[in-house]
């Protein structure tokens, strides 16, 4: 029996996908779970619809995001932090941070798609920024020293 996912499913294949499965397996696990729709004719060509749909926003979403990306390369993010000797800071900038100071820039970037370290000392770092379908960048992260209150 033909079927198209409507969700992931392990060893099976991933939401949208059309497969061929056995008809028990369709009718006992897929369906009652609402994993999978039977590939009628109809549903075959509205499936056909959704993904030229899906296809061309992704493809928009790609375009705005290299966009994005450009931009994002000529950004530095400066940190004023108090150190102590050698140094070191009284605490860290972590991937919040960055993400905090680059919506106050315009920019929307979750923290979950940062990779960086955490910064303890002083100093000029690169942050990672991965934004998925193989689009990633790097900012520079720039550290220095509060000036201290008298």
């Amino acid at each position: 029996m033909k079927v198209i996912l409507k969700k992931d499913v392990r060893d099976l294949g991933r939401s949208g996908d059309m497969v061929n499965v056995a008809d028990g397996y369709a009718r006992n696990f897929l369906f009652p779970r609402q994993l999978a729709a039977e590939a009628t004719e109809g549903r075959v060509k509205e499936f056909e619809h959704w993904t030229r749909v899906a296809t061309s926003k992704k493809k928009k979403a790609v375009a705005d995001l290299t966009q994005i990306i450009e931009k994002l390369k000529a950004i530095t993010v400066s940190f004023q932090m108090p150190a102590g000797e050698n140094d070191k800071l009284f605490g860290s900038v972590t991937a919040k941070d960055i993400s905090d100071a680059l919506a106050k820039q315009g920019f929307s970037v979750e923290k979950k798609d940062i990779t960086v370290d955490a910064i303890k000392v002083l100093g000029q770092y690169k942050a990672k920024i991965n934004f998925g379908d193989g689009l990633k960048t790097e900012i520079a992260v720039s550290v220095e020293r509060a000036e201290e209150k008298k």
